[in-house]
């Protein structure tokens, strides 16, 4: 056999699916991780200068983004980890795999194994839609705001009156600070002076960063279960068939 032969195989040989899956995990795990943890970092800056007095008010976030930044650490390890895994177990069970290496045989483990990824897969993936939906919640709270600080700006070059000083933005609302927290809300030229500082502009395009990197993974997250399903579905029909592969 020849060099261009053992390559054709050994091409043959790659899950492509799977390894598309992997490189979408890693980056968006690795959007979603790095814009993550800045943009909660921004964030604790960001409502301490413009939507709370008192340190008190905003206690229980500082511990959330405390404690949510271990969380990202820990989960771009997982993610690290568990890619790789995915990625052996579409090696090990993809077709073309099988059909280079002619001794190998499906059996009762490598079936159970590969219907354990894909229930993991699955239940990390309605996970996962759950934490991409509150993803959007800060990304909505900057959209509106900037859209807020849009109309503030209007106003005041077109209308006579203070009419500017009715457009608020409400931190409360969104759940970034308790009811009682003071003042909580910013109106008219002040708001549309903090969207005019650097703070907002970079802690809005982390946490877009953040979003898109959710967004990414929830997709590597299905392929994995299509492609996971995809092969156990193949050592099932080849072990009720008794082939050797």
């Amino acid at each position: 056999m020849g060099c261009y032969d053992c390559c054709i195989r050994c091409l043959g040989a790659v899950p492509y699916t799977s390894l598309l899956a992997t490189l979408l995990c890693y980056t968006g795990v690795a959007l979603f991780c790095g814009g993550g943890h800045e943009a909660l970092t921004h964030t604790h800056t960001f409502v301490e200068l413009y939507f709370a007095r008192d340190v008190q008010d905003f206690t229980v976030l500082a511990d959330f983004i405390k404690y949510f930044q271990y969380v990202i650490y820990g989960l771009a390890s997982f993610f690290f980890l568990y890619g790789l895994l995915l990625l052996a177990e579409g090696f090990y069970t993809t077709s073309a795999v099988k059909q280079t290496f002619g001794e190998f045989r499906s059996t009762k483990f490598g079936r159970c194994f590969s219907l354990t990824f894909i229930i993991l897969t699955y239940v990390l993936a309605v996970i996962w839609l759950v934490v991409f939906g509150f993803t959007a919640i800060p990304v909505l709270f900057f959209i509106n705001m900037k859209s807020s600080c849009h109309k503030v700006n209007i106003l005041s070059e077109t209308t006579l009156f203070n009419q500017q000083s009715r457009v608020c933005m409400d931190a409360r609302m969104y759940g970034f600070l308790p009811w009682n927290a003071v003042p909580g809300i910013v109106c008219g030229n002040t708001l549309a002076n903090i969207c005019k500082t650097p703070e907002f502009y970079v802690t809005y395009d982390l946490y877009i960063c953040a979003f898109a990197g959710a967004g990414i993974t929830l997709l590597a997250l299905f392929i994995y279960v299509v492609a996971t399903t995809y092969n156990y579905a193949v050592l099932r029909f080849l072990g009720r068939k008794g082939i050797r592969c």
